[in-house]
């Protein structure tokens, strides 16, 4: 049984489509059929359901699936794990950051590339959930992500630093003076993040602990089209005060902190707890305890 072929069945489990997952492969579309072919019958079973199009896996598809995903990871760890014994890492180090988190990313680039020069770093901006999933999945090497709400299972986390609340609205908008209360927030029209975000989860349940909630005018997926409403549509936003060293200074938008009674939320690195730990996972931790402290 070849890497490679379950490299391919890997790729089509995730991408459910043959032509994106051969081009993601590097390979055309008849060697990647070819190859699953053989592997259902080396393995004497149908792994995939398919017409002139992709269904969806077999009963047996479905549990080789992560079968097939941790071969593949181990492969990889024990070829990072030769190679580390030479020198620095290699390869590429797969991130996936919440949209929270995504200011702190830099400092964590330049950790990492600092530490293994011979590394290339690719992030995906992704959800809470998602990054739990993708390292399970094998996805990813590492998730910066929420610690303390909806805790990921089964995974070791080096904590970053604790998020805080800022209010943005347009500049000339009549605001309250000095730091905002949530009431303060909740009589603005604002644009937040979609409820499947866990940030907009958190705000939620910091206005219902004061007895609020809102409807939003507008909301979204990522901090830059929330900015952008706030810019051009005169809407208010809530977000992390990390955001503020990336806005500071612009002349349309004005900067309150929120005055905050309840914990706030810590930001971490999170690997899954595995043993033995993979390379790229283990960098992932000592490049957190290093920016951790002066991150906060």
């Amino acid at each position: 049984m070849q890497l490679r072929a379950l490299r391919y069945f890997v790729t089509l489990a995730r991408e459910e489509h043959f032509a994106r997952a051969a081009d993601a492969c590097g390979i055309t579309q008849p060697t990647l059929s070819s190859a699953l072919a053989a592997l259902e019958g080396q393995l004497g079973k149908r792994l995939v359901e398919r017409d002139r199009r992709y269904i969806g896996l077999t009963a047996e598809g479905r549990a080789m699936l992560p079968w097939a995903q941790q071969l593949l990871a181990a492969h990889e760890g024990m070829v990072h794990a030769v190679e580390v014994l030479d020198g620095p890492l290699r390869g590429e180090f797969r991130l996936g950051a919440i949209p929270a988190a995504m200011p702190c990313v830099g400092r964590f680039t330049e950790a990492l590339l600092q530490a293994h020069a011979g590394m290339t770093l690719s992030v995906r901006s992704l959800t809470s959930r998602e990054i739990v999933h993708a390292i399970e999945a094998f996805e990813i090497d590492a998730g910066i992500t929420y610690l303390d709400h909806e805790r990921p299972a089964n995974v070791i986390a080096v904590p970053l630093y604790a998020e805080r609340y800022v209010f943005v609205t347009a500049a000339g908008k009549r605001r309250a003076r000095g730091g905002m209360s949530w009431e303060d927030v909740a009589r603005h029209p604002l644009c937040l993040l979609h409820q499947g975000m866990q940030n907009r989860r958190i705000l939620d349940g910091l206005l219902s602990g004061h007895g609020l909630s809102v409807t939003p005018r507008a909301t979204a997926d990522s901090y830059i089209a929330l900015l952008a409403m706030v810019r051009s549509a005169r809407l208010a936003t809530v977000m992390p005060d990390r955001y503020v060293a990336l806005i500071e200074g612009a002349d349309w938008a004005s900067i309150h902190p929120i005055a905050m009674d309840t914990p706030v939320s810590r930001i971490a690195v999170i690997v899954a707890d595995r043993a033995p730990l993979n390379p790229n996972a283990a960098a992932a931790l000592n490049c957190a305890r290093g920016i951790a402290t002066g991150i906060d």
